[in-house]
C-alpha cells in the first residue's frame, strides 16, 4: 500500500491494517528462522510499513485530542 493511499484511511482501517501487517511480520520472522524466505528485504519493508501506520494512527489521535 502506498503512503498516499494510507493517509486516506480512517483510524479504524489504519489500526486493522497495522494489526494485519504485524501478524504478517511475525509469520515472516518465523519463516526466516526456518529458512524459507525468498526475499529477505521484505522484513525491512514490512517494518517500515508498520512504522508508517503507527505514525498515521498517532496523528489521528493527536488531531482528535486537539478538537476537544
Amino acid at each position: 500500500m502506498k503512503k498516499k493511499e494510507s493517509k486516506d484511511l480512517s483510524l479504524a482501517e489504519l489500526v486493522t491494517r497495522r494489526d494485519e501487517l504485524t501478524r504478517k511480520y511475525m509469520d515472516l520472522r518465523f519463516q526466516m528462522v526456518v529458512g524459507h524466505v525468498d526475499n529477505p528485504l521484505q522484513k525491512r519493508n514490512m517494518r517500515r510499513e508498520i512504522a508508517v501506520m503507527n505514525t498515521l494512527i498517532r496523528q489521528h489521535e493527536l488531531a482528535g485530542q486537539g478538537t476537544k
